[in-house]
């Protein structure tokens, strides 16, 4: 079970973890961040402290937690100001506003943390008959508003269903290699059970360290490495749902074409259907050494063929991420340390720039990883070749290790920078090859021109991070000078306006971090009235009642 007392109550990940930077760097980042933004950068007003919040009292009746303790024991229902702040939003840029500010639009009124599949029927089954929504909740690591309390019309409260009790390795077949987890198992404990039996599921997202099994099927999510492992989707065999009209669960096998693929409605179904509480996954040998290294293109359309030729050959990298020149020059400007006597990356691009790698440069990082060390140098050596015949200049594998090192702690830079006034924003689309560059240059000048309209100035960059062989998922990130006061008003602008330019150029509204409430109003645009409609009759049939994360998805 996640230890919720050890983790940031407002903000991202682990008491006591952080940037790492040394003073020498933040004063250095801040001064040319200031720089570019147009306006000095300075430590701003303090987060509140989670005692200075005001709540309403819980109102359930007694009966009703009555029922539910006897359906999760005393310690499976809790009350506390603590636990109900913590279930009451995710972590996008937007929750992070309100948690700082402590004026949170609603919480809900218990968390219920239920051990065994039975509790969460009864807890359904509770909630239909008193009236109340439930909303899921793993990692709680959202960035689209997917665990908000919300309630539907007439309900009288919500409840949120806190998954991560159900936390075990059921069952592993080392014949089909696949294993059996409760879904609410966190990534790094469902890898610490693999690797002692010799195995990995390979599914690595950002959010890893705080994020379920669950989570990633009900988000649709795919890790750092999708390229070689595949994103849950392909790594789903099948899953059992409690639903408030009763359980599904899709068969154990490798495929089947007995009408329509009941795992394809339970993939990025954000818990409007039901609570997953189990899963099969397709697993593989532990990985003996992965290989990590950069490689530096002169531009980023050259870089975007040469990753399209490395997905034509089909090589069995793990990743490619090709960052364009602002992500490329912003990321050298996090290395750079002024303290520092010698720096060997500055000294490496300054003999770069010498062959033609200056203005407008763009860093790709390629890795694989294997059980098999023989075939990693082969893919490798394979790729190596192919990138450079395309017009990359190798820098070896100091790149990959320092990713390798700090690719978890990103989100720990988007709270310092917070604290001193400087908002930090993701999104994601994915498009066909034949659209990714376009679609790339038409986000990118829609998010640095929405973030001038709407904070003054903006800071606009992205990168190609999951390829396929039709095309690639574009990941894009805007910095931009907070208002106090206008934080929601400025984020909600800037998201509209990105967002419009996304479905413009022909790309999806999500390729991994799903529909939340924030992505909603351009999913009638995306799956057609039609399409949409017909995913509401599947929620009725699977929740007639409508107790399930009212107001996501649909």
């Amino acid at each position: 079970m996640i230890a919720r007392e050890s983790l940031r109550w407002n903000g991202w990940g682990r008491l006591g973890e952080s940037t790492q930077m040394t003073r020498s760097r933040e004063a250095a980042l801040l001064a040319e961040l200031g720089r570019r933004l147009g306006r000095p950068l300075a430590r701003g007003a303090e987060p509140v402290e989670l005692d200075a919040i005001r709540l309403p009292p819980p109102k359930l009746a007694p009966d009703v937690l009555a029922r539910l303790r006897a359906a999760c024991g005393e310690d499976g229902v809790r009350t506390s100001a603590f636990e109900r702040v913590t279930h009451a939003v995710g972590r996008s840029l937007p929750d992070l506003f309100r948690l700082r500010r402590g004026e949170i639009e609603a919480v809900p009124e218990a968390v219920v943390v239920p051990a065994e599949e039975g509790a969460v029927a009864a807890v359904l089954r509770i909630a239909a008959e008193a009236n109340l929504a439930v909303v899921p909740f793993g990692g709680g690591s959202s960035v689209v508003g997917g665990v908000e309390p919300r309630t539907a019309a007439g309900q009288a409260g919500a409840l949120s269903l806190d998954t991560t009790r159900l936390d075990r390795l059921l069952r592993l077949d080392p014949e089909s290699r696949t294993a059996t987890f409760q879904a609410g198992i966190d990534g790094p404990s469902l890898e610490a059970a693999l690797a002692q039996r010799g195995y990995t599921l390979g599914h690595f997202p950002q959010s890893f360290e705080h994020s379920t099994l669950g989570g990633w099927i009900a988000t649709r999510s795919v890790g750092q490495q999708s390229d070689g492992y595949g994103g849950i989707d392909e790594l789903l065999v099948c899953a059992r749902v409690v639903t408030p009209a009763g359980v599904i669960r899709t068969l154990d096998v490798p495929r089947a074409a007995s009408g329509p693929e009941l795992n394809q409605l339970l993939l990025g179904s954000e818990g409007v259907l039901g609570v997953i509480v189990e899963a099969t996954v397709r697993i593989r040998p532990s990985a003996a050494r992965p290989d990590e290294r950069g490689m530096l293109f002169r531009c980023f359309a050259g870089g975007v063929a040469a990753v399209r030729e490395v997905a034509r050959a089909e090589l069995p990298v793990a990743m490619m991420r090709l960052s364009d020149a602002a992500e490329t020059e912003l990321s050298l400007l996090l290395r750079h340390d002024p303290a520092r006597r010698f720096d060997p990356t500055a000294t490496a691009l300054s003999l770069a720039e010498r062959l033609g790698y200056g203005a407008g440069r763009c860093a790709l990082l390629y890795g694989a990883e294997s059980s098999d060390a023989r075939k990693v140098s082969t893919t490798m050596r394979r790729a190596r070749n192919l990138l450079a015949r395309n017009g990359g200049l190798p820098l070896g594998r100091s790149p990959g290790r320092s990713w390798r090192r700090e690719r978890f702690r990103t989100p720990y830079l988007r709270d310092w920078l917070l604290d001193h006034g400087v908002a930090v924003d993701t999104m994601e689309t994915a498009l066909p090859w034949a659209r990714l560059e376009a679609g790339h240059d038409a986000v990118v000048c829609a998010l640095r021109s929405a973030a001038a309209t709407h904070a003054g100035s903006g800071l606009a960059m992205a990168h190609l991070s999951h390829s396929y062989l039709d095309g690639a998922c574009l990941y894009f990130t805007v910095l931009y000078p907070v208002e106090a006061g206008r934080e929601i008003e400025q984020w909600r602008a800037i998201k509209r306006d990105t967002s419009e330019a996304i479905l413009a150029a022909g790309g999806t509204i999500s390729h991994h971090h799903g529909i939340g409430v924030d992505h909603q109003p351009w999913m009638a645009r995306e799956k057609g009235v039609l399409g949409v409609e017909a995913l509401r009759a599947v929620k009725r049939a699977f929740d007639p009642s409508g107790v399930m994360n009212p107001g996501k998805l649909l």
